[in-house]
């Protein structure tokens, strides 16, 4: 009798089958997998809108550090050499020089 018990055992789990003392295992269909969906769509929201608020604190303290400002490089005798002068002034269009 345990011979036979046996070998029912071993071809069940040869089968992927459950013994008869554990309960079947329960298919799951695409139709019941929406609440899962539902909370991973709402952990990645929640995920998102944390970012965006670290990414903007961590610019906001980046930007308001400020930037070195460096001396004015030496005036070498052959730099902004003018033969003639630029059509909106004399200094170039992104320089700022106080006359």
């Amino acid at each position: 009798m345990a011979s036979a018990m046996i070998k029912c055992s071993f071809r069940s789990a040869l089968r992927g089958g459950a013994s008869h003392g554990t309960p079947a295992f329960k298919r799951t269909y695409a139709s019941s997998a929406h609440h899962d969906e539902a909370r991973e769509a709402a952990k990645w929201e929640k995920i998102t809108y944390v970012g965006i608020i670290t990414c903007t604190i961590l610019a906001i303290v980046n930007l308001s550090k400020g930037h070195p400002h460096h001396e004015e490089p030496p005036p070498y005798p052959y730099l902004h050499i003018r033969n003639k002068e630029f059509p909106w002034g004399p200094d170039g269009l992104f320089e700022k020089k106080h006359h």
